[in-house]
């Protein structure tokens, strides 16, 4: 029987340190990405896409910022910012995944979802803004655009500047996930819960409305996987291999990582939140519920028999 892969694309598919964000830009990049997905494609495995929109999303909800302040042109909530995002980024993906697969005379559909996810407004996350979106910024404008728009910034731990934070609800419900399975086993090609998904909230029974968040897309990414009944998963990100003590002279790759290792590097915050730490709670999450594999790693490693660190159950 075939298996089902949940891949969870990370920014720099998207976007790279250094780069502006234009189209040719991120096109080359998602197609760079794709290219690296053969060799899941060929070894017989369905998959569903999940990607990041943390630099996207944060550019959008600026233009719509100057929109409003140069020409009156109402700005739209978060949730909405995300919704664009979605579908300007899957419409990315799904271009560039075609010309791959026309370059190598393969057959699949490809099919882009907008997706919302519910979430729960009682989320200590609203409390906390931790989510980076959006450009990094020198201390001193991000100052001055935090009192001028009550933003919230974080200094980046990798030193790259200083970054808008949202809230990051944890994600409860993801819609359609039946169909989504469905259309994956028959052989398509699904790109969903982009950025996380779309966040929504029951305001009251059987209404459900968006909310000012942007949900974490690996934990998500991980919930579809267990809600689609995945094999496996895979988190691409910008290193090859799970790292401790990470960008010190004692740093150490991990080649295999079990759930209670991972619990205790996480205890002892060996992994950094809005970088490495929610990727290992993503991977947890899925093991812990049933998943047979999760590999977190760059994509131009996929094709390599050890590629990446693998999160394993306990013996």
């Amino acid at each position: 029987m075939k298996k089902l892969a949940v891949v969870a694309f990370g920014g720099n598919a998207l976007l790279r340190s250094g780069q502006k964000g234009t189209i040719d830009e991120q096109e080359l990049n998602v197609y760079e990405t794709c290219t690296d997905l053969l060799h899941l494609i060929r070894n017989d495995i369905d998959i569903v896409i999940g990607h990041g929109n943390g630099p996207q999303v944060g550019n959008v909800l600026l233009q719509h910022e100057a929109g409003e302040k140069m020409f009156n042109v109402p700005k739209q909530p978060v949730d909405f910012c995300v919704a664009e995002t979605q579908g300007s980024i899957g419409y990315m993906i799904e271009q560039q995944l075609r010309n791959v697969l026309l370059k190598e005379k393969l057959e699949r559909d490809i099919l882009t979802l907008v997706t919302q996810v519910v979430v729960d407004k009682e989320d200590p996350a609203f409390q906390n803004p931790a989510k980076p979106v959006g450009p990094y910024y020198e201390k001193a404008e991000a100052d001055k655009l935090a009192q001028e728009n009550k933003w919230v910034f974080h200094e980046d731990p990798r030193g790259r500047g200083w970054r808008r934070v949202v809230p990051s609800p944890k994600p409860h419900q993801i819609n359609n996930t039946q169909s989504i399975e469905k259309m994956a086993r028959d052989g398509n090609i699904v790109v969903t819960v982009g950025g996380g998904g779309i966040p929504a909230f029951y305001v009251e029974e059987n209404k459900l409305q968006g909310i000012d968040a942007v949900i974490d897309k690996d934990l998500a990414s991980s919930k579809l996987a267990t809600e689609i009944h995945a094999e496996e998963f895979y988190i691409l990100t910008d290193v090859p291999k799970v790292c401790i003590q990470f960008n010190t002279p004692q740093e150490k790759q991990l080649d295999v990582l079990t759930v209670s290792e991972a619990k205790k590097y996480l205890d002892d915050k060996e992994f950094t939140e809005g970088s490495m730490a929610p990727k290992i709670r993503a991977a947890i999450q899925f093991i812990e519920n049933g998943g047979q594999k999760c590999v977190i790693t760059e994509s131009s490693e996929l094709h390599k028999k050890d590629a990446g660190t693998q999160i394993i159950a306990d013996k």
